[in-house]
Parts: structure tokens; sequence; C-alpha cells
């Protein structure tokens, strides 16, 4: 990948405060950017939840072809986004 996207994975790599991530973002991201990239990670929860697409879809007012890549993704078997959401919601399986 390019050099640039290289640095910016370390930046937010080593910001690690909550305060600095949120105004790095802020000031990276146009308020579209940021709504976008939030839309983005609510449909990948709600996905990963077993909400159907459509409902998604209806939910968001978005197509099913934006949907589509995310399902995509958490169909991947050693997806990183898969496993932060296992994570995040899957305790309750844990033994």
């Amino acid at each position: 990948m390019d050099e640039s996207f290289e640095d910016l994975l370390k930046l937010f790599a080593k910001t690690t405060d909550h305060d600095d991530m949120r105004q790095l973002l802020e000031e990276l991201l146009t308020p579209n950017e940021l709504k976008d990239l939030i839309l983005r990670w609510n449909l990948m929860k709600d996905l990963y939840r077993g909400k159907p697409q459509r409902e998604i879809a209806a939910t968001y007012g978005i197509s099913l072809c934006k949907i589509t890549r995310g399902s995509k993704i958490l169909k991947q078997k050693d997806a990183y986004t898969k496993r932060i959401l296992s994570d995040r919601y899957d305790d309750h399986l844990r033994i």
C-alpha cells in the first residue's frame, strides 16, 4: 500500500486515548465521512447479530449493495472485523 496509508495506520495504532482518537477523527474526516463510517460500523454490527439485510436497508435507508460488502467481510474466516464483533458480542458464549 501507499506510504501515506502506512503513516495513518501507525498514527491510529499509536493513538490509545479515547478523547485523542475522537479529536483526530473529527479533524481528519468531514462530518459526512464520519457519518458514513458510523453507518458502516452499525450495519456490520447488525449483520453480525443476524439482522436480515432487507431490514438493515430499510432501517438506514441504504441499498442492499452497500450491505453486501459487509456481509462478504463477515463471511471471511479470518476477518478482523468479525473477531472484534465476536469479542464484543459473544462473551456470553464463552466458558
